[in-house]
C-alpha cells in the first residue's frame, strides 16, 4: 500500500506537469472505484485550472480553479473554487503520460491538459478514489479527526507523551494510529522505533517522554529519507513518472526476520501486533 513517503513523492513527481495547467478533457474508463467517480467530474475539471497540489496524510489535494490565477499569487487548496481529494487505495498510483500515450489495462481515469500533459490513474484493485473534498476540510469525515503530519513542529516528543499516558496498547499500533500522527505505517513505524530502540511491544503508556523525543525524530528522519529515496519499492508502487522507489535498499528491520541485526548482530524476530506482521531487534529494542 502506498504510504505517505510514497503518496508524498508522487505529489511531487506530478506536480510540474499539471500545476497551472488548463484541464480539456476527462475520461473515465471505470467510474467503480472504492468510492463512485463523481458523475460531474468531466464537466466541473473541463475549462478549468489546476492549482499548487497539496498533501493531508495519504490524501492528495488537488485545488480547482474556474479562472486565471491573480499574477504574483499562489493557488491553495483554500482558495479553490473546489478540490479533488485522490486517495492511491491499496495498489493505485497516478502517472504522467503524454497526449496520445495508449492506455494500460486498470488505468482508470485520464485528466488531460492544455499543454500535453496526462495526469493518468492506474489502480488494478480499485481499492483508491478521486472525489470532491469538502469545502470545510474540517467538516470532510476524511480529514477531521487526522493526528498532525509528522514532518511538522506539531508532532514531537511531547505531543506522543500526553497522549500515551495511561495507553496499554503497544507502542508500535499506538504510533501508527493516524488520530496519534499520519503517516507512521507499518514499514515506517518498524524503522522508526528500531532507529529509537524501543521494543513495539512495550506498552505506549511505559514509554518516557526522553524516549518519545527520540521516537518522534526517528520518525521524522525515516520518513524524510524515504521522500527523499523516493518511497519504498513494494509489489505495486512506482512514482509520478512510473520510476520505482528505492527506500527498500535502506531498511533496517522491516522484512528482514532471521536476518543478523545490523547494529549488533542479534537475529531479528518477526510478532504480529494490531494484526500487523512486526520485525524488532531482541538485542538493541528494549
Amino acid at each position: 500500500m502506498p504510504e505517505l513517503p510514497e503518496v508524498e513523492t508522487t505529489r511531487r513527481g506530478i506536480a510540474p506537469y499539471i500545476e497551472g495547467q488548463e484541464i480539456t478533457e476527462v475520461l473515465v474508463r471505470q467510474p467503480r472505484l472504492r468510492v463512485p467517480v463523481p458523475e460531474d467530474l468531466a464537466e466541473r475539471l473541463v475549462g478549468a485550472r489546476i492549482g499548487v497540489l497539496t498533501r493531508r496524510a495519504k490524501y492528495l489535494q488537488i485545488p480547482i480553479h474556474a479562472g486565471q490565477a491573480p499574477e504574483g499569487e499562489r493557488d491553495t487548496a483554500q482558495q479553490a473554487d473546489a478540490t479533488l481529494l485522490w486517495h492511491l487505495g491499496m495498489s493505485g498510483s497516478l502517472r504522467i503520460a503524454r497526449v496520445g500515450d495508449l492506455p494500460k489495462k486498470h488505468d482508470h481515469v485520464d485528466v488531460v491538459t492544455a499543454s500535453g500533459y496526462v495526469l493518468r490513474y492506474h489502480d488494478p484493485r480499485r481499492f483508491g478514489f478521486v472525489d470532491w473534498q469538502q469545502e470545510d476540510a474540517a467538516l470532510d469525515k476524511r480529514l477531521a479527526h487526522l493526528g498532525p503530519e509528522p514532518l511538522s513542529d506539531a508532532f514531537n516528543g511531547k505531543w506522543l507523551y500526553t497522549l500515551s499516558r495511561n495507553k496499554r496498547v503497544a507502542v508500535k499500533p499506538f504510533l501508527m494510529d493516524n488520530q496519534v500522527v499520519v503517516g507512521a505505517g507499518n514499514i515506517y513505524a518498524a524503522e522508526a522505533l528500531f532507529m529509537a530502540g524501543i521494543d513495539p511491544r512495550r506498552a505506549a503508556g511505559r514509554v518516557s517522554l526522553a524516549r518519545y523525543q527520540q521516537l518522534a525524530v526517528a520518525v521524522k528522519e525515516v520518513l524524510a529519507a524515504a521522500i527523499t529515496q523516493g518511497g519504498t519499492t513494494l509489489r505495486d508502487f512506482v512514482s509520478g513518472q512510473g520510476e520505482p522507489g528505492y527506500f527498500a535498499q535502506r531498511l533496517k528491520v522491516y522484512g528482514r526476520h532471521g536476518q543478523p541485526c545490523f547494529r549488533c548482530g542479534a537475529e531479528l524476530r518477526r510478532i504480529t501486533l494490531g494484526q500487523r506482521a512486526s520485525v524488532f531487534c531482541p538485542g538493541c529494542q528494549h
